[in-house]
């Protein structure tokens, strides 16, 4: 991994806050690759240009040495999810969720390092929750 001085300016670039800065030295410090995650709901075929600046920046802490955990909303995609919205997001099929995260995985590949990167469902832990009922 590289030194404090030389991740912080690559993580910083491209922020507007980074927030809380002393908690992210303090594990940056320990000397231990992070564990960074960032999921995405497959709601429809294609990630767009929005996603692409949170998808750069997960490339540049894999760069950095750190672990990249890609996390495919495959639970939340066929429940619906109102996050952030006045109304709910339709809940998708099984097999809709399923083709759209294949798309996904192709997709960021153009980004991530393969080799480098963790691909999750969160219906892993959602399925065992019952929250789908």
């Amino acid at each position: 991994m590289s030194d404090l001085a030389h991740q912080l300016e690559v993580i910083k670039r491209g922020c507007d806050e980074l927030l809380v800065e002393s908690e992210l030295v303090a594990k940056l410090l320990r000397g231990t690759p992070l564990r960074v995650k960032a999921g995405f709901d497959p709601t429809a075929p294609d990630l767009h240009l929005g996603h692409t600046v949170l998808i750069n920046k997960m490339r540049q802490f894999q760069d950095l040495g750190h672990h990249v955990m890609f996390l495919i909303g495959d639970f939340t995609g066929m429940i619906g999810d109102p996050t952030g919205r006045n109304a709910t997001r339709p809940p998708l099929s099984p097999e809709r969720i399923a083709a759209n995260a294949e798309t996904y995985k192709t997709q960021v590949f153009k980004i991530l390092d393969p080799h480098k990167t963790e691909i999750l469902f969160n219906s892993t832990w959602g399925n065992a929750l019952g929250a789908a009922g």
